[in-house]
């Protein structure tokens, strides 16, 4: 059934209340200065509307008002609010489209072949959604908790680690990137909704397996996820298994993965540096179903009986110099015909 409520209906809904402040209204009554205010807002991804259009709820209000109690505390200033604001706006503006191309696909799919998304209908799922607001709230609070847990333990974790520095967000890790062969050529004869349903049921299945080996999924890129790991072995083993999908789900695409080991920079959730650009790298010069990695991977892995790595001959990498790659497979895994595992070089 279709929701006929007003669009500002909605709005008010959603927002917890209906707009009844100016940006000039709302600063005064917070005691934020104006250009905090205006920092804050646009960190949180949204324009800062004129000085005379009403637009912010009791709820904006409240959230400016414990800002400010919190600028009180001497551990807080402003361009740490500054940058969490961003990282909530970046986080939750995905999680909102996210939530959003669910519910779209969800009516699509109940919708005959030829009857296009309405207006009508767009409201309809906003209602729907207005409707679940609770539990999904309560959902990403719970999720917000178990990830800051596991955060905080990662955290604690690194702080024994010889080479960590988590003053400026240095830790050593284990990166790496799989990447979906000739997806160009692949999603040229996919229709848009073809091409959403596999890039969805990629993410879903790395993320899964990323997960099950404790590594975390930092982010992914439609055909391409990036993912870390504390530990060597955990990394080596998320790889494997990505690598290895395919040969027991149809429905997975053949990837090839690259792993490297070292000192990485964390920031806002993502991760840069060296290793970081060296397992791109790598990705980028394997064979689709290997694995590649770098000497610091192989160094860590280095006696361990789970795993066979064999060296290649060095080649150079955009902006890394010449690098020797090692493959990576489960120990007594046999070479499959022809497989060289990257691309243009042979075995020492």
């Amino acid at each position: 059934m279709v929701d006929h409520r007003l669009p500002e209906d909605l709005e008010a809904s959603l927002l917890g209340g209906p707009v009844r402040y100016t940006r000039k209204e709302l600063e005064t009554l917070s005691g934020i200065d104006e250009d905090s205010a205006r920092r804050i807002w646009q960190a949180l991804g949204f324009p800062a509307p004129p000085d005379d259009e009403v637009a912010f709820t009791d709820g904006d209000l409240e959230a400016l008002r414990e800002i400010k109690e919190l600028l009180g505390n001497d551990l807080i200033d402003e361009a740490m609010v500054v940058e969490l604001s961003r990282a909530v706006g970046q986080t939750m503006g995905r999680l909102a489209s996210w939530l959003g191309d669910v519910w779209l696909r969800r009516l699509s799919d109940q919708l005959p072949p030829d009857e296009p998304l309405t207006p009508d209908l767009v409201m309809n799922v906003l209602a729907v959604t207005e409707e679940l607001r609770h539990p999904f709230e309560r959902l990403m609070l719970h999720g917000w908790r178990r990830q800051m847990a596991a955060a905080g333990l990662r955290a604690a974790a690194s702080t024994t680690a010889v080479r960590a520095d988590p003053s400026v967000g240095i830790t050593p890790l284990a990166v790496g990137f799989a990447d979906v062969v000739s997806f160009t050529r692949m999603s040229r004869r996919m229709d848009g909704a073809s091409l959403a349903e596999f890039v969805e049921r990629f993410e879903s299945s790395a993320s899964r397996l990323v997960a099950d080996r404790g590594g975390r999924l930092v982010k992914t890129l439609g055909d391409e996820v990036l993912f870390v790991a504390t530990g060597a072995s955990a990394a080596a083993d998320i790889g494997l298994d990505i690598a290895e999908r395919c040969e027991e789900d149809p429905e997975f695409p053949r990837v090839r993965v690259g792993l490297a080991y070292g000192e990485v920079v964390m920031r806002l959730g993502d991760v840069f540096g060296t290793p970081v650009n060296l397992a791109a790298r790598l990705t980028a010069t394997a064979h689709p179903g290997t694995v590649l990695i770098d000497g610091g991977m192989a160094t860590e892995l280095n006696g361990s009986a789970a795993y066979d790595i064999s060296s290649l001959r060095p080649r150079p990498l955009q902006g890394l110099g010449r690098v020797r790659p090692r493959v990576l497979r489960r120990a007594g895994r046999s070479t499959r015909p022809g497989d060289r595992s990257a691309k243009g070089s042979d075995r020492d």
